[in-house]
């Protein structure tokens, strides 16, 4: 599910695989892909604002199924005992069988669905922008509780101890009983909460637009420490091995000590704060709106290498057997595995001829094509700490793409 498992740590089990930086492929939508992928028994779940979730083969590449929904389909999706459950902007959250894409049920709730499913202990919980979170039985899909807030909830609900933690735009953390859906304790922060929290060793870590990130107690809800960023907090923290990487709009990925709160280091990786960083094996991977996927070493801060991609990466990586797949705003869902030869280039060329993809039991015949792409020297860049000026001759396409990356953000600032 979003940041791998309820607590969002963030945290991808990746049997001990490193990836390296080849494009092992790519899959084209119709639209926008914000959407954070999902990974599970050989299949990468992703949304498209094209209003379509994707069924994947995490291998090929090839298609395997497409959900058609009524709107834009921006979450990530959650995926359970064989059932993917995902929200829309048409307002409902949908439970779709996992191999063969037909609804089982779905929930309407009273506004868009940009909060990321969590699945824990059979219920799924997920909010709304009619502010609310909603507690729904992942089996019927009937709602055993509802929790009202002061506003949007656009975080995505962590689920710890029988307790879930979830961010809201009216400023505040809260803390509410997994069971009964009472609240047990609220935190007050200076901005609104659109960072999902990430929960462990009893410390609930999430940032605010005020520019900081918080740890805070998770049973008591009183404040730990905090570190404070130069810009606002929107990323979603991962935790691993006693340090929180988080993105910040300042442009600089953080990697801080969890017990303390103190700066290990910082890695300028542009403006990375729409997309949360994923650890695996000690890599920290990030997305940036210069393009680029970053792997970065995740105790020193060294940037490992960078896989160069056609847009703004606002979709979260998620790491698995060896690959690492993520979204873009060029439409595409890339898989970057990995390279023999290890941050060398090695030339060759994208097939001209798109390979079609399968039908769908969705029901709709418009292809989509997946291409095979492998590394070339345009599309890894050497390690580095900064990002080089543009030659003059990519200004044009770098001003459509920034004037699209506005687009996207202006869609979505209602949330902020």
């Amino acid at each position: 599910m979003f940041r791998a498992n309820p607590e969002h740590t963030g945290v991808y089990d990746n049997g001990g695989i490193e990836p390296g930086n080849t494009g092992l492929w790519r899959f084209t939508t119709g639209d926008l892909v914000v959407s954070s992928p999902t990974v599970a028994n050989g299949v990468v779940y992703v949304g498209s604002e094209d209003k379509n979730l994707y069924a994947i083969d995490a291998v090929t590449g090839k298609e395997r199924w497409r959900f058609a929904a009524r709107d834009r389909v921006t979450p990530s999706p959650a995926v359970a005992n064989g059932v993917v459950y995902v929200g829309s902007e048409d307002k409902n959250l949908y439970a779709i069988d996992a191999m063969t894409g037909k609804e089982m049920w779905r929930f309407a709730t009273g506004g868009w669905v940009y909060s990321s499913a969590t699945v824990a202990n059979g219920i799924v919980y997920v909010g709304s922008v009619n502010n609310s979170l909603y507690a729904i039985d992942a089996v019927t899909g009937k709602e055993k509780w509802r929790f009202a807030t002061g506003d949007y909830v656009d975080s995505s609900p962590a689920v710890a101890n029988g307790i879930v933690y979830v961010g809201c735009k009216d400023k505040n953390l809260y803390a509410i009983d997994a069971v009964t859906g009472k609240e047990k304790w609220r935190f007050v922060t200076g901005n609104w909460v659109y960072s999902s929290p990430a929960v462990a060793n009893g410390i609930v870590y999430v940032g605010s637009g005020d520019n900081n990130l918080y740890a805070i107690d998770a049973l008591t809800g009183k404040e730990r420490w905090r570190f404070t960023a130069g810009d606002r907090v929107i990323s979603s923290p991962a935790v691993s091995n006693g340090i929180i990487y988080f993105g910040s709009r300042d442009k600089n990925l953080y990697a801080v000590d969890a017990l303390t709160g103190k700066e290990m280091w910082r890695f300028a990786a542009g403006n990375s704060e729409g997309s949360d960083p994923a650890v695996a094996n000690g890599i920290v991977y990030i997305g940036s709106e210069d393009k680029n996927l970053y792997a970065i070493d995740a105790m020193t801060g060294k940037e490992m290498w960078r896989f160069v991609t056609g847009g703004w990466v606002y979709s979260s990586p998620a790491v698995a057997n060896g690959i690492v797949y993520v979204g873009n705003e060029d439409k595409n869902l890339y898989a970057i595995g990995t390279n023999s030869s290890f941050l060398t280039t090695v030339p060759t060329t994208i097939p001209s001829t798109p390979i079609p993809s399968q039908v769908t039991d969705a029901g709709n015949p418009t292809p989509r094509a997946t291409t095979a792409i492998a590394t070339t020297a345009s599309m890894i860049a050497p390690a580095r700490q900064t990002t080089q000026p543009a030659p003059l001759q990519y200004a044009l396409p770098m001003a459509i793409v920034v004037a699209a990356g506005i687009v996207i953000w202006k869609r979505h600032e209602d949330l902020f």
